[in-house]
């Protein structure tokens, strides 16, 4: 039976970049679907300095647009559109189905990476974009030589806590904790960072303002105390999850929602793979989700060539 493509490849992330590299490199007809745009989570990274081959860094826009001409370079689509299930995936012939038409393949590579979580906590909803925000790069801007806060106590939150010190005022880390979960380098740049300050302890209860959030309702989590905190703009980096939703009943998933494979990225059904963040036991880094792209396209170019 005819295919449209041999591979289809569902987020044009890092990793589902780089398996589009190698997929189309070895000869197999590839596409790959994206909701949004190519890059995933570099689109939101501001300066990537751990990534090999850069010493001086490299901006995470900048480094999508390469890995993007890269991959089409050599031959592999990519178009936009949100993939709503996938239907006979434990068949040869598997359809993909988006909200504008349908796509058969031999091959599927999942690779919808995640999103950043909410606080879910009143005032989040109705002030996002308007102060409250999960984007440092994108909206930082807007609050030049203000006073802002970043939620949040790992690498994102302090990765993003210093680039936001190079535009803003002031930078306040609130956390949970008294202590933070970010790398030892992070940590102590932050600390050495005069513009950089933290609410240990704290958290955030409520987000106000009438057409734009000037003010938060913080809680003290040692003294059990409340007061409103002001601020231009919260970001928020208090967690990850991965986009799986649209593959519950159709493979495992671990209790995360990440998608479970073997160590080449094989899920039990033949034929499905999955890379990057979506994947269980991911560590959540660029390099390593380039790696398990790669790993993923060889593992079904061997199963689709035997």
């Amino acid at each position: 039976m005819e295919t449209d493509y041999d591979v289809v490849i569902l987020g044009a992330g890092a990793g589902g970049l780089a398996a589009g590299l190698y997929t189309t490199r070895a000869m197999l007809k590839t596409i790959i679907l994206e909701q949004l745009g190519p890059g995933g989570q570099l689109l939101i990274t501001d300066e990537i300095e751990n990534y090999p081959g850069f010493p001086d860094g490299i901006k995470g826009q900048e480094l999508a647009i390469r890995m993007e001409a890269q991959t089409t370079k050599f031959g592999a689509k990519i178009d936009y559109t949100e993939v709503i299930t996938i239907e006979d995936i434990d068949q040869p012939i598997k359809v993909v189905k988006t909200d504008d038409r349908d796509f058969t393949a031999r091959a599927i590579i999942i690779a919808t990476g995640g999103s950043h979580n909410k606080l879910d906590v009143e005032g989040e909803d109705a002030l996002a974009g308007r102060g409250v925000s999960y984007c440092a790069v994108c909206d930082g801007n807007f609050f030049r030589g203000q006073d802002v806060v970043v939620v949040g106590g790992g690498d994102a939150a302090l990765d993003e806590g210093h680039y936001l010190s190079g535009i803003v005022n002031s930078v306040t880390i609130i956390h949970r904790r008294d202590e933070l979960r970010a790398a030892k380098i992070v940590q102590e740049r932050a600390f050495a960072n005069e513009k950089v300050k933290f609410l240990w302890s704290h958290v955030v209860e409520e987000f106000r303002g009438d057409q734009a959030l000037d003010r938060a309702l913080v809680k003290d989590l040692k003294t059990d105390k409340t007061y409103e905190y002001p601020m231009a703009a919260a970001f928020i980096y208090v967690g990850f999850h991965p986009n799986t939703e649209y593959l519950q009943g159709l493979l495992e998933l671990d209790a995360g929602g990440h998608v479970c494979t073997d160590i080449n990225m094989r899920t039990k059904i033949p034929g499905v793979y999955a890379c990057g963040d979506a994947r269980a036991e991911s560590t959540r880094q660029l390099g390593a989700a380039v790696g398990d792209g790669i790993t993923a396209a060889l593992a079904a170019f061997h199963d689709l060539s035997t």
